[in-house]
């Protein structure tokens, strides 16, 4: 019988140690700018500067539209590639190529001009 007790003793000792988070409850997780590099970086320094859309990829509600005062979209680069919903029930998105300083005409009617854009 003392055996037994001897053993379950020394059983009930041998048992893993556990651990909590309250250990490293002191300690925070790092900076995410810390660790972000390369165009990563630039868009978290980009947003706490206030810049919400640094790649201008939000949807811009179109404007009068007509040749001499073009739907103005910015892009960094010397083309872009823009989507027009031409009806407001389309399901279907109307693609198109725009080049710096050749305002186009879509289907529907309504123009479009690219202009510079502040890089990321």
């Amino acid at each position: 019988m003392a055996s037994f007790v001897c053993r379950s003793v020394f059983a009930a000792t041998r048992r893993g140690v556990s651990t909590t988070a309250v250990r490293a409850a002191d300690r925070a997780m790092n900076d995410p700018l810390e660790h972000a590099t390369g165009l990563e970086k630039r868009e978290i320094l980009a947003k706490q500067a206030g810049r919400e859309d640094p790649y201008e990829m939000q949807v811009y509600k179109r404007v009068a539209g007509t040749k001499e005062k073009p739907n103005r979209v910015p892009s960094v680069a010397d083309h872009r590639v823009v989507g027009c919903v031409c009806e407001e029930d389309a399901t279907a998105i109307n693609w198109m190529w725009l080049y710096k300083g050749e305002p186009k005409r879509c289907e529907c009617g309504y123009w479009f001009k690219l202009i510079d854009s502040k890089p990321v």
